[in-house]
Formats: C-alpha cells, structure tokens, sequence
C-alpha cells in the first residue's frame, strides 16, 4: 500500500480545556504522512494560543469569525491536501493506530468509506476506564442505502440497528466528499447526520476496522452545546436534515418501509419541536403523514415505561405537555 497524505480537520470554538490533548491525539497517529488543520471559530478563550503553540510544518492553524463547526469544517477543506479526510472534535480523541488500521482496511481505495467503533467516555474520566460499544455495523457494507436504512430504521428494521455514528469515526477518502459535496454550514445538532448520509451515498461501501478506536467525550445533557441547543433555528435546521436525508436516501429506494422509516424521523422532529414551536410541529407532521399516511406513531413507543402507559392514554402531546408544565415548574425553584 502506498502512503497517502491524511488531512486531519479540527474545528474548535472555546475548546480550551480540552484542545491541546485533541490535537496531541492526533500528532500521536502512527500513520506518519498526514497534515493536522485547525480551525478556530471565532474563540473567546484562548483556544486559538494553544492551537498556535502546536503550529508547524504538521501542524496549520486557521481563525475565522464564528460560524459554526460547519463551516469551520469546509474552511479545513479548502486547504486541505490529503487524499483521505479525517475530522475530529476538538474535544474528542483517536487512539494512535486509528487512522493507520482504517486506511489498512479500505486498501488504496478512494471510493470506500471507513468506520470504526466508538468509546463513549464521560467528562472528567479516563477513557481507557471504558469499554467499546457493542455495534452492529462490525462488518464491511458493500450497499450504503441499506447501512443507512439500517442505521435510520433501527427497530423496524431489526432489534440490533439503530444508534448514532459519531462523525470521528470515519475516515473518508477525499474524492468521495468533492463527489457529495460540502457540509451545510447551517447551524444545526444533526449537521454531521445530513453530512454522512450524502457522503455514504456517494461511496461505493463502508469498511470496519475492529482495531481503530474514537474516543467521545460526554458532557452532562444540561450543557450548552448545539447538540443542547433548543432555538429556533437550530431545531428548524434540524427537519431541513430530515428533509435532505429522506430526499436523498428515497431517491435510491422509495419502499414502503423506508417511508415509514422517515415518517417516524418526522413525528420525532415533532416531538422535539413540541410543544415550543407549534409551527415547526404542524410542517413535520404533515410531511409525516405524507410520507405513510397510515402510520401511527406514539413517540413515546421507544421510551417505555410509565410515560408511554399515560401517553397510550392522553396522547403523546397531552403527555409531553405535562413533562414540559413539570419541568418549567422545577426550573423555576432552582
């Protein structure tokens, strides 16, 4: 095998804390011939003085104004010269052979798409105190629709699938991404869904390798990340993810079951949406109904317990309504 140039693409907004160990992960890749780009997002800690005291040959620091992860993402990419594209978290981790053992396994090929497992580890703990999770795409893919149905089906396709990919864990050959086009610099917590989803549909197959790790950092659910983020825009940005996943993955196979698969995705926009915006809640449903009009789904199905006995009772909106009432009421002691 030959060795290609890996661009490793850091985008970090006030990842002080946790910048200098990201990007010490990645100068410790075994796989040598590989370009570490960082790109601070318009920090207002001193984000960008640790990621220039890292700047070498290696190592290129970019600053743009604040824009989002998105956008710092493409920003990598326009100068970026390695061959295959590997994006990490400024406040996530890769074991050492990460890049090394995927590149082994996609063998030279600029059409295929890496995948690895994934370590979640809590803030404030050491991540080797943790074990993999247990995945079922541990196994090569030659048909990337039906990964993704798989991935997006989850129960309804079988009890193993589901779950979410953490982006660190691929490796992408750069061709694949100029075929699927950049990310949608959007603010939006599932940018990294929407973005995959193109990128595997332009791949001719995924690749595991059962000897690369990511290491994903944790935060308490109370944080203010995106991925936290309750605005407007960003959950009006995420049923603009749903939109461009179901558009895209529809066009390769529209099936009853992939219909009812982004139905379910809609109504879960709703009850994400509910009972904030009602607007955001009236265009996922009816995009829901549209797609399986005869497709009932209680969100609550997948949560269990005492909540989805009420809900089967009152309704799911009835019963999230009550959740949300509970929950301001709490807020307002604290």
């Amino acid at each position: 095998m030959s060795s290609p140039l890996v661009s490793i693409i850091i985008p970090a907004y006030n990842s002080a804390k946790y910048l200098a160990a990201t990007i010490q992960s990645a100068l410790d890749q075994t796989w040598a011939n590989k370009e570490i780009i960082i790109v601070d997002d318009g920090s207002k800690d001193n984000t960008l003085a640790i990621a220039k005291g890292f700047e070498s040959e290696t190592v290129k620091v970019l600053s743009q104004e604040n824009k989002g992860a998105s956008a710092a993402r493409n920003k990598g990419l326009s100068i970026a010269k390695g061959e295959y594209i590997q994006f990490l978290d400024a406040d996530d981790l890769l074991s050492p052979n990460k890049i090394a053992a995927q590149l082994k396994k996609l063998n030279g090929s600029h059409d295929l798409v890496g995948i690895c497992d994934t370590v979640y580890f809590p803030d404030g703990s050491n991540p080797d105190d943790f074990n993999k999770t247990t995945v079922w795409y541990s196994n090569d893919f030659d048909d990337p629709v039906d990964f993704l149905i798989k991935l997006y089906g989850g129960r309804y396709v079988g009890p193993e699938y589901g779950g979410m990919i953490q982006p660190n864990a691929w490796l992408t050959p750069r061709s694949v991404i100029d075929k699927s086009g950049l990310w949608n610099e959007m603010r939006n917590p599932d940018d990294d869904g929407e973005f995959f989803c193109r990128v595997l549909l332009a791949s001719s197959g995924i690749r595991y390798s059962g000897e690369a790790v990511n290491y994903y950092r944790k935060f308490d659910s109370s944080g203010s990340s995106l991925s936290n983020r309750k605005d407007y825009e960003s959950l009006s940005n995420i049923l603009k993810s749903t939109d461009s996943k179901a558009e895209n993955v529809l066009k390769r196979k529209d099936t009853p079951l992939v219909r009812m698969i982004f139905s379910r995705h809609y109504y879960e926009n709703a009850f994400v949406f509910f009972p904030m915006y009602p607007d955001l809640v009236h265009e996922a449903e009816k995009k829901a109904r549209k797609l399986a009009p005869h497709f009932g789904y209680n969100p609550f199905e997948d949560r269990g317990g005492s909540v989805y006995i009420l809900s089967k009772l009152i309704g799911w909106k009835a019963t999230k309504y009550l959740l949300y009432r509970k929950q301001l009421i709490v807020r307002s002691f604290k």
